[in-house]
């Protein structure tokens, strides 16, 4: 694999980035006082190196509920019986692929597998239950924690001083 090298602009800029992609490039250049093409040619090159992932819209939960319903949020610890590399991969795909399994974590030590799930109600989540946990004999061990309040959800990453 090919060493990517990063200066302090391409830090600065992808922290912007990811707090605000939706500002316009001619915004962006301006407020890390730089061109707009070379802005734009930056911003290029780490969606080239494959350093930004995609651009999403974070939806404000309380403000969505009032539209569509609170819904339930689950954090979820997964113990299988088998850890064999074949069988954590088999887990790992069928809960990915699960459209209410927002985030996938393969944690250790501990349980195998962390998930955070959004479902609509409590039917939705047991029907999640059968579907993901009860119908694999590799499931040892749920562990469910339903979110009451999120605090804080920063999808940042900390680029250190350069940033």
């Amino acid at each position: 694999m090919k060493e990517i090298q990063l200066d302090d602009m391409d830090l600065r800029l992808l922290d912007v980035l990811q707090r605000d992609a939706a500002q316009s490039n001619q915004a962006l250049a301006a407020q890390l006082h730089m061109s707009a093409p070379t802005c734009l040619r930056r911003t290029k090159r780490l969606w080239d190196l494959g350093l930004i992932e995609g651009q999403v819209a974070l939806l404000n939960p309380e403000r969505m509920a009032q539209v569509v319903g609170h819904g339930l949020q689950a954090i979820v610890e997964i113990t299988l019986d088998r850890q064999g590399d074949e069988h954590l991969q088999a887990f790992e795909l069928r809960v990915v692929a699960d459209a209410e399994v927002a985030m996938c974590w393969r944690v250790a030590p501990g349980p195998d597998f962390v998930l955070v799930v959004h479902v609509h109600d409590m039917p939705a989540y047991l029907a999640l239950v059968q579907r993901l946990f009860t119908q694999d004999a590799n499931v040892r061990n749920v562990k469910a924690f339903f979110s009451v309040k999120r605090s804080k959800m920063v999808p940042a990453l900390s680029l250190g001083a350069g940033a």
